[in-house]
């Protein structure tokens, strides 16, 4: 009797061990952060697909970005008979009507189909800048969204059927104006494109690959920039099918790869969405080979009754709010250089197609580079120097320029390739440096206010480069003026490389202090004076 109560005893002793260790098991909570590293894998299978998936919608942000380059040219014209009233060394607005022609039609470019030169020239330049202007709208409607209420997968789903929607229609435009317009209404469509593949690229990895990730995006970008002359070429009578062209792609994307791509987990958890939360990283951890415990929940850091408004919380903390300011100025630079100096192709005495294609080229190599030294480099400094690099190539430009048309100069193309790689490689940072230094609650909208200033620097973009057809030197100095300014703007910001993305702002503040309190006391003179 003696043995079985003893035994009766041990079995109780386990049974009440292991009603303990069930007890223990139902209370391992983690932060999306941690589940990433710890569980799923910092960069596997499943981010791969993930990564790639989303960025392919880079490539249509490009085209209808970078589509005016081709369509609103101004072709090369000659003398339809030469004569005394017709001479190809004369300016175009001295000539009278009827004696001369564009080459290869009126319907080549808007440009030439609509007269827009001489008197008109600079409305040339409007449906570039409504463009950028209707992206500045944009980034803020759809950043709302994408953070507030749809998400950041829904957010580039409507984004892409708007952009197939608008780019289709405005290959009907009667006239500039209403052309001018629906520019607008595709700027203000894809303008969710960028913000959200950025950023639901970034919150699926963990903290070492996001450097590299959010560079590889912009690799879609080139791809996307690249395709253009190879679109454009075939369509060259015919400036209204290359839109036609472009504008099936994003609906074909939609339809049929969207549905494979998967929420961002740290965007449903702040939404208080945890069980779904919590099925992405499963899935995730899934095709990286792994399996998530049974017993793992997730930590939500956020005040539900508080988390929508992103505007007033990041304009309302003082330290965020000087970082965006900070940033957005940096931003207008920079915007107002990348997409300037792609624009001003036209005016290197160049084949537009070839120029096209060497600045889509440089781009590859800056991704590439970018990457690597993202690895390497603190943000803040890469940033910089790619900025004062891209300056500094553009006024030397100047020094290389020839007087006639018909001379090529080797030199001014490859300091102008030089400049456009240090402005694509300091425009990728700077999204990437934004993206980390604010956390999930406000990083959608911080990086929509950063793209609206990026916007708003290319909306002022096309009217240098109407000014530069008729003056190129000025054109390069202001680009170089712009690039050295914002890559001076940034050195006082935090550094981000290898630092956690934080889910709220409070978070962030409490986190930040104690991480500048434990270097104060690290320090050797601090560790001194406590002896």
């Amino acid at each position: 009797m003696g043995e079985v109560q003893v035994q009766a005893e041990d079995m109780e002793v386990k049974n009440g061990d292991a009603e303990e260790g069930r007890e223990t098991e139902t209370k391992v909570e983690l932060t999306v952060n941690e589940i990433i590293e710890q569980h799923v894998g910092s960069f596997g299978l499943s981010q791969f697909l993930q990564v790639f998936l989303v960025s392919l919608a880079w490539v249509f942000d490009a085209q209808n970005t970078l589509v005016t380059i081709f369509t609103d040219a101004q072709p090369a014209w000659k003398c339809k008979v030469p004569s005394s009233l017709c001479s190809s060394s004369a300016s175009l607005c001295g000539l009278e009507p009827g004696t001369w022609e564009w080459n290869g039609g009126h319907k080549t470019s808007t440009v030439a189909e609509w007269n827009l030169i001489c008197n008109h020239k600079f409305r040339a330049g409007v449906p570039s800048s409504m463009f950028f202007i209707g992206s500045l709208f944009g980034s803020v409607t759809q950043a709302q969204l994408a953070d507030a209420y749809l998400g950041r997968k829904k957010t580039i789903v409507l984004s892409c059927l708007l952009t197939a929607l608008t780019s289709f229609l405005t290959s009907f435009s009667p006239n500039v104006w209403v052309y001018a317009f629906l520019r607008f209404t595709n700027g203000f469509a894809r303008s969710g494109i960028g913000i959200c593949c950025l950023v639901l690229s970034t919150e699926a990895v963990g903290r070492k690959w996001r450097g590299q990730v959010g560079n590889y995006g912009f690799f879609f970008f080139t791809i996307g920039f690249l395709s253009l002359p190879l679109i454009a070429y075939p369509s060259q009578h015919s400036w209204r099918n290359i839109y036609r062209i472009i504008s099936s792609l994003p609906l074909a994307y939609s339809i049929f790869l969207t549905p494979f791509i998967s929420e961002s987990p740290r965007w449903l958890t702040i939404k208080g969405r945890t069980d779904e939360a919590m099925k992405v990283l499963n899935k995730l951890a899934k095709l990286n080979g792994k399996k998530l415990p049974k017993n793992l929940t997730i930590i939500n850091p956020i005040n539900q009754t508080n988390s929508t408004n992103s505007t007033k919380k990041l304009w309302s903390v003082r330290w965020a709010a000087k970082r965006m300011i900070a940033l957005m100025a940096a931003g207008f630079g920079v915007g107002f250089v990348y997409y300037g100096v792609q624009l001003n192709v036209e005016n290197l005495n160049f084949n537009l197609y070839f120029t096209v294609a060497a600045n889509a080229l440089m781009e590859i190599p800056a991704v590439f580079v970018g990457s690597v030294l993202l690895s390497l480099m603190d943000r803040r400094l890469l940033f910089s120097s790619s900025s004062i690099i891209a300056g500094v190539s553009s006024i030397l430009c100047i020094l290389f320029a020839k007087k006639k048309k018909s001379e090529h100069s080797w030199a001014q193309l490859g300091l102008e390739a030089v400049g456009f790689m240090a402005a694509s490689m300091a425009f990728d940072v700077l999204y990437i440096y934004c993206a980390e230094l604010f956390p999930t609650n406000v990083r959608n909208f911080a990086v929509s206010m950063l793209r609206q200033t990026l916007m708003l620097g290319g909306a002022m973009a096309p009217l240098l480069v109407v000014l530069g057809r008729l003056s190129p030197t000025l054109s390069f100095v202001v680009f170089g003026v712009f690039a050295i300014f914002s890559g001076i703007l940034t050195v006082w910001l935090p550094e981000t490389r290898n630092v956690p993305l934080y889910e709220t702002l409070e978070e962030q503040e409490k986190e930040e202090k104690l991480g500048s309190y434990s270097a104060e006391v690290a320090r050797p003179e601090t560790l001194e004076s406590g002896k």
